[in-house]
């Protein structure tokens, strides 16, 4: 009774909204790459880059701002070297995102002790937060402002966030292009597209986004870096984007639940209830969503199949003559 109490109050509403942020930066930047056709399975890696960036820059500008530059130029940095890789090189891209995030995990941590002597956490270094928005009306209403307003800002990006990039994929050129390209990669260069160029934009955006992500893991989800930080936040936001059927509305959904399912773990640490259990909530959501889905989706083509097959397949019996 007292757990079903905690989810519908105020409290657990603005968490839920605090913790879905990054995964819904993580499974937009996969929605972008997916629908260019390239799966983009180093977000794990420009994430935790981008929140070490953000830490390390705004610690020696002195600007929040700044390190948000700082953090969202690493992501994209980062995804234009597995572009490069992937696209010019012919590297194989999955082995080119696991390649960036062991690069990722490794030199954080060897940059972070370069640069501030700390070993796992960023503890002397006097990194900046990104300020909290308190929305005006809505800030004042009860239950309503507790749970909506005073986040942090790249919370309100983030959700802003799904509303641009539908607007970008389904009404702009360039969108239409890059759909295009996913589908059809001949069929777009056959029309005089660049499936490359195209890729590298897509690939670019995405690590954009991994970007921001970051950042809000390190400037306002807390106020620092520590090894590997993400915890796997790019993987659930690859698996929230294929859930999500690859598309911005899909993602924020999916979003909320693994973020729902993260809050829950949270709260749960306050109980007597094993901590190993606890912290393994999040996943344990994504391995049944995941189930899920790969269930549905086999139903869905068998049933493709069934309407596709000819009418009257079946084995026709002769007629043998006899009366």
């Amino acid at each position: 009774m007292d757990t079903l109490r905690a989810i519908f109050s105020a409290a657990f509403g603005y968490s839920l909204l605090r913790v879905s942020t990054p995964l819904l930066f993580a499974s937009l930047a996969a929605v972008v790459s997916a629908r260019a056709g390239v799966i983009n399975i180093g977000i794990e890696g420009m994430m935790l880059a981008a929140a070490f960036a953000g830490v390390a820059v705004s610690a020696f500008t002195a600007s929040p701002w700044l390190g948000l530059l700082g953090a969202v130029v690493t992501g994209i940095v980062m995804a234009l070297i597995l572009a490069y890789f992937a696209l010019k090189l012919k590297t194989d891209i999955i082995l080119g995102g696991i390649a960036l995030n062991l690069l990722a995990s490794g030199g954080t941590i060897f940059l972070l002790y370069v640069l501030a002597g700390d070993k796992g956490i960023s503890s002397s270094l006097p990194s900046k937060v990104l300020p909290q928005v308190q929305i005006p009306i809505i800030k004042d209403i009860p239950v309503v402002g507790d749970i909506f307003s005073n986040h942090n800002v790249l919370t309100y990006v983030a959700f802003l966030s799904v509303v641009v990039l539908y607007y970008f994929l389904y009404r702009t050129p360039l969108g239409l292009r890059l759909r295009a390209v996913g589908e059809s990669p001949d069929a777009a260069a056959s029309v005089g597209v660049s499936v490359h160029r195209i890729q590298f934009i897509a690939l670019g955006i995405s690590g954009m986004l991994a970007g921001f992500g970051g950042a809000h893991l390190s400037m306002g989800y807390v106020s620092w870096f520590s090894r590997d930080m993400t915890a796997g936040r790019g993987f659930i936001g690859l698996a929230a984007s294929a859930m999500g059927g690859e598309t911005p509305q899909g993602a924020l959904l999916t979003s909320l639940f693994f973020g729902f399912a993260d809050a829950l773990s949270s709260y749960m640490q306050s109980l007597r209830i094993p901590s190993e259990f606890v912290q393994m909530i999040p996943y344990l959501a994504t391995v049944l969503a995941l189930a899920v889905y790969a269930n549905r989706q086999a139903a869905r083509k068998q049933a493709v199949s069934h309407r596709a097959a000819p009418k009257g397949s079946g084995t026709v019996v002769p007629d043998s003559g006899h009366h």
